[in-house]
């Protein structure tokens, strides 16, 4: 049974730092239950941790090489993904890869601390989808929030913005190709773009470049 008298370290794993920064502040207020390691998406998080928790933004989940890596890795006690993407193939695969929950980002501060120390108990939780078009809880960050970009259109930017396809963002994220297009239709109106090429540039201006450090840190063991 986990030490629950002491602070849980927390390990964020993502590649975009205004993602991780948002996450970390989500947890300002719990700083007696939750220690968030360093963030800085260039700095190696040396230490083994309680839980690393990885936000799926733009990695994304059914790319299972970063999830495995984490899961195998001695220095992640515990590997939790967090998502909105609750698609039974993504949810099974994180189950046979060995990881310890598979939780929503709609759920409030409160909850996501409640469930880290169940899971650092040794509890296994994987939640049910949350209802369809449920937003992303109070506090999160994205690339483009600023701009009036939600948090799924954003992702779809990101993925565009690395070159990806229509086709290829409909298969990462288990999307349809109509609601990918619908999407970044979307994106382009708010962001005054008629243009892959035009949306890719203002993609690259504005933060959707992702860092590869800090997942790159995970791969292969300390």
């Amino acid at each position: 049974m986990a030490d629950i008298s002491t602070p849980i370290c927390v390990a964020l794993v993502d590649d975009y730092d205004v993602v991780l920064i948002g996450l970390a502040h989500m947890f300002d207020r719990y700083r007696d239950r939750i220690v968030v390691a360093e963030i800085d998406a260039n700095q190696a998080t040396n230490d083994a941790v309680d839980i690393v928790l990885y936000d799926s933004f733009a990695q994304p989940e059914s790319d299972q090489d970063h999830i495995a890596e984490l899961v195998r890795n001695p220095n992640a006690s515990r590997v939790v993904v967090y998502t909105w993407n609750f698609h039974p193939e993504l949810v099974e695969s994180a189950r046979a890869l060995g990881v310890d929950g598979y939780l929503s980002k709609t759920l409030a501060a409160r909850d996501l601390v409640a469930a880290l120390e169940r899971i650092h108990a040794g509890e296994k939780i994987f939640m049910d989808a949350p209802p369809r078009r449920a937003s992303s809880a109070n506090g999160l960050d994205w690339p483009g929030r600023r701009e009036g970009i939600t948090d799924r259109e954003s992702e779809i930017l990101a993925l565009i913005t690395q070159g990806k396809s229509n086709a290829e963002v409909a298969m990462l994220t288990y999307l349809s190709p109509n609601t990918v297009k619908s999407y970044i239709r979307s994106v382009y109106r708010k962001i005054g773009v008629d243009s892959r090429t035009q949306a890719v540039l203002w993609g690259v201006d504005h933060g959707f470049t992702p860092d590869h450090h800090r997942i790159d840190h995970w791969r292969g063991g300390p």
